[in-house]
């Protein structure tokens, strides 16, 4: 079983994210490629802060998928609220007609989906497990 791991001074780690953020109401915002580069910029420069490194990240009208690895210290609520926050007050100020598709003035839906993600499955890992101290 082949990891890619990071280390740090005391650990060995493999910290991969799937997050999905919904514009509020699924406002269809992301339709101008310029404010989805633009939301791609901003995630990646939020991110370096968080030194969290950003594997991939795409856009749907209404949504976008971050992929992303991170330090077992991360706080990660404190993270995505830093996106969601940073995110929202950016594009308000450099595309300012975005605002006549908000609903109230929200931009991002307060949940959000988030899930770890591995470099093998679920199975493959329990028969790991399941196989230690076997020949």
């Amino acid at each position: 079983m082949k990891y890619k791991l990071d280390h740090g001074s005391h650990s060995v780690y493999s910290l991969q994210y799937h997050l999905i953020q919904v514009v509020k109401y699924r406002r269809e915002i992301f339709d101008d490629p310029a404010i989805v580069d633009y939301l791609k910029q901003r995630v990646r420069e939020i991110s370096e802060t968080f030194e969290v490194s950003v594997i991939n990240q795409e856009c749907d009208k209404d949504h976008i998928h971050i992929l992303f690895r991170s330090k077992p210290v991360l706080d990660i609520t404190r993270y995505i609220n830093a996106l969601k926050t940073n995110t929202s007050r950016e594009i308000r100020r450099n595309f300012p007609q975005v605002e006549k598709k908000l609903w109230k003035k929200t931009f991002w839906s307060p949940s959000y989906f988030l899930a770890t993600t591995g470099e093998v499955t679920l199975d493959i890992l329990k028969q790991y497990v399941e196989n230690q101290g076997e020949k």
